[in-house]
């Protein structure tokens, strides 16, 4: 978590695991003090376009033509999606009648589960309870349509660059997922950047549009934000915070105070 702040405002920006294993915590310390402290929270997407979100993915993931996945992707990375697909409950993702970033969306969810994080213990649902308790306003920072259409605005070639990426690594999906939330558990902002960037990297036009220039959205927000007083808690996922072009450190460069704080 960083800290934002001028003579009457306060910013407080916590990176969030959107899923987590029940027995996590993470909401002590200075956490703990901003929760109870700030006036308001600001997520991606305000508790009324997370639950839209899933019928805006229902409307915007099929194809307009079915595509098997079997020619999507090459012999190797098949196999470990086919793997992933029979692991868990065993359901078809269904990928023959979706968008490639589709597919890709419901073999993360697939792997969270094998690694037995939900969303209903994530650091979002719970902050949003928080607030929610307290009758503090909550609010997001983009629509579930504006969210998805980042990727369904991605080219093909993109899509299945990304497609087939993730195929290929499903095998160590859950690992990574493990090692991804036991960094997170542990403040390691390096390790964090490191695994997020070995993903995004490879495909730099995602990164742009997925990460980079909701970055710099985002920090025009809250630079804006800061001509009025108050204290406000900015809860995202942590991978928009950290690294050369992570929120903290675009703020920074616009000549604000920027401090970690936990």
């Amino acid at each position: 978590m960083w800290l934002v702040e001028d003579a009457d405002t306060r910013l407080y920006l916590l990176g969030t695991m959107h899923a987590l294993p029940a027995d996590t915590a993470w909401n002590g310390g200075a956490v703990r003090q901003t929760i109870a402290a700030a006036d308001e929270l600001i997520l991606e997407l305000s508790p009324e376009q997370l639950a839209a979100a899933g019928a805006e993915f229902q409307r915007l993931a099929p194809r307009a033509t079915p595509l098997p996945i079997d020619r999507r992707l090459p012999a190797p990375a098949l196999a470990a999606y086919r793997k992933l697909e029979a692991s868990g409950s065993g359901q078809s993702f269904g990928g023959d009648a979706l968008d490639d970033w589709a597919v890709m969306v419901m073999m993360g969810q697939r792997a969270a589960q094998n690694a037995r994080l939900s969303p209903a213990n994530g650091v979002e649902a719970r902050l949003t309870a928080a607030f929610g308790g307290a009758g503090k306003p909550i609010a997001g920072l983009e629509t579930a349509q504006e969210q998805l259409m980042l990727f369904e605005t991605l080219d093909a070639a993109t899509q299945r660059k990304l497609l087939t990426n993730a195929a290929a690594g499903a095998d160590k999906a859950v690992a990574k997922v493990d090692a991804l939330t036991a960094a997170w558990s542990r403040g390691d902002v390096k390790a964090l950047e490191a695994m997020i960037n070995e993903d995004v990297d490879a495909v730099p036009d995602a990164r742009a549009a997925i990460i980079t220039e909701r970055n710099r959205r985002w920090s025009a927000w809250a630079k804006a934000r800061m001509d009025k007083p108050g204290a406000v808690l900015i809860a995202v996922g942590t991978g928009h915070l950290v690294g050369a072009d992570g929120v903290p450190a675009m703020l920074a460069t616009e000549g604000l105070k920027v401090t970690r704080v936990q």
